[in-house]
């Protein structure tokens, strides 16, 4: 059974950075889509970056274009979400999701993810 675990969150002011970890372990996912998520109280769940471990291929929401980057450590087995200059409104619980099947990367539908991580909160205080 494939199991995500996030780690890394915590409380920021705001400028300042985080980098989660989100670790799989029960499969090593090599040529799937790997996205992050996050939802905000009040908020419907966003897709803010996505990876496609097989090429790297990266895309972001426009929300956190330039600020947050998203890599894959394939040794580890792990994706993380490196965030810089965080704001006020990037204060969410953060998820990390997989697309067990192989068929490439193409969306932030959260309906293609079918393997959830139990999230790690992210508050940015002004």
């Amino acid at each position: 059974q494939v199991q995500l675990v996030e780690s890394g969150g915590g409380s920021v002011q705001t400028g300042g950075s985080l980098t989660l970890s989100c670790e799989v372990s029960g499969a090593t996912l090599w040529s799937n889509c790997m996205a992050w998520f996050r939802l905000a109280p009040g908020k419907e769940r966003e897709g803010v970056a996505r990876i496609y471990t097989a090429t790297g291929t990266t895309y972001y929401a426009n929300s956190v274009k330039g600020r947050f980057t998203v890599s894959r450590d394939n040794a580890k087995n792990t994706v993380l979400l490196q965030m810089n200059s965080l704001k006020p409104e990037d204060t969410a619980m953060y998820y990390c999701a997989a697309d067990l099947a192989i068929r490439g990367c193409f969306g932030f539908d959260s309906r293609i993810y079918n393997a959830w991580g139990q999230g790690t909160q992210v508050t940015v205080s002004s």
